[in-house]
């Protein structure tokens, strides 16, 4: 088949890729339209090449020199525009199926999406099934988000989780399919087993955004007792979407800044195995989430995970088992759980081995690209 994949803002651009991938090696032409790549994208291209069809004005200098509330009109109107370009497009190339992987815009996509189905079927993968982790940069995206998903032929989601909130949001069943979330690094060596002794590092990895807890997990590990917290330390890296100065005041208002280092930047894809190296805990605690590429690397590299009971966390791990699951924005039971990961080390190490054994049951990029031309061959049917 031919398919149009779309991220207009390149909110997924490693899942992106990979799917693509997947989905060339599976025999099938796909055109990827998003914006221009930044260079805070990271080094190298992606191996599919993108079609810049989107935000051609809105990431100019100029635009980016606006004001941050004119900034976001212009990106509103140049979203609609490129909306209409990319129909356009897709009217001449005429693509068997229009894949999004999200709409920013709601409220300007939904009534658009009619135009699209007028070309070919429409999937969408809802990567939130509550409008962007219900935080959203602007309060114009969650507007429209349920009509949105109800305009599509069919949805992709990643959890159980998520299939029950569309089916709560009134979409029918026979739309939905479930496709596990698949892994972000495609050659990782088997990791060693790991004793967890001397310091333990908690990690916090990918984009820092609110609806992560960065502030209930800086609270929790300034809960631990002094002797606990000497035993270990709290990192916090990946690029940041929220201003962190009031994070950084409140680290030295606690006398952390000896403990804790809360990092903005990107971290080049060769320097990811050093983050999750021995004595490290990959630590979640997600106010909202339906899956997470970071869980992948975690299972990846065998790191004991101490996680909200959320979405994928609650549904590929057990608590007692792969590490610790504790109910979300929870300060206290997230303190409780990071002083039993450094109070019992034989738990720690336990938790790294039966994590390690779950790195053999993800699914490859090959197994869901061959899942998704299924649900591809669906939405033709059903037309």
């Amino acid at each position: 088949m031919r398919i149009a994949l779309v991220d207009p803002s390149l909110f997924t651009l490693p899942y992106d890729t990979a799917l693509a991938t997947g989905l060339v090696a599976a025999g099938h032409e796909v055109q990827f339209h998003g914006r221009k790549l930044r260079p805070q994208d990271g080094p190298g291209a992606p191996a599919l090449p993108i079609l810049p069809s989107f935000y051609r004005l809105a990431e100019t200098r100029t635009a980016a020199r606006l004001p941050k509330r004119l900034h976001l009109l212009v990106k509103g109107a140049d979203h609609a525009l490129s909306m209409l370009r990319l129909a356009g497009l897709l009217r001449r190339t005429r693509p068997d199926i229009i894949h999004f992987q999200w709409l920013p815009l709601p409220a300007i996509d939904s009534p658009l999406l009619a135009m699209f189905r007028s070309i070919a079927p429409v999937v969408l993968t809802v990567h939130d099934t509550e409008a962007f982790n219900g935080s959203p940069t602007a309060r114009l995206q969650g507007i429209g988000f349920t009509r949105a998903l109800a305009a599509c032929d069919r949805l992709i989601v990643h959890t159980r989780q998520g299939r029950q909130r569309l089916l709560g949001k009134g979409i029918p069943p026979e739309r939905i399919t479930v496709l596990p979330h698949g892994p972000l690094l495609q050659a990782v060596p088997a990791p060693a087993p790991d004793p967890m002794q001397g310091t333990l590092t908690f990690v916090l990895f990918g984009k820092i955004k609110p609806y992560k807890g960065t502030d209930t997990l800086i609270e929790a590990f300034a809960a631990l007792p002094p002797a606990l917290r000497a035993q270990a330390r709290l990192r916090i890296i990946g690029q940041s979407y929220i201003d962190l100065a009031p994070l950084h005041a409140r680290i030295a208002e606690l006398g952390l800044g000896d403990r804790v280092v809360l990092q903005s930047r990107f971290v080049a894809e060769q320097d990811i195995p050093a983050i999750f190296g021995a004595g490290t805990i990959a630590t979640f605690p997600y106010r909202e989430i339906e899956a997470s590429g970071v869980l992948s690397l975690a299972i990846a590299f065998g790191r004991p995970i101490l996680a909200s009971r959320l979405g994928a966390f609650a549904e590929q791990l057990e608590d007692g088992v792969h590490g610790c699951l504790v109910a979300p924005a929870d300060r206290g039971a997230l303190a409780a759980a990071l002083a039993r990961f450094i109070e019992d080390r034989a738990f720690a190490a336990r938790a790294a081995l039966h994590v390690r054994d779950l790195s053999g049951e993800s699914a490859d990029w090959h197994a869901i690209a061959h899942r998704t031309g299924a649900v591809y061959a669906e939405a033709l049917s059903g037309r």
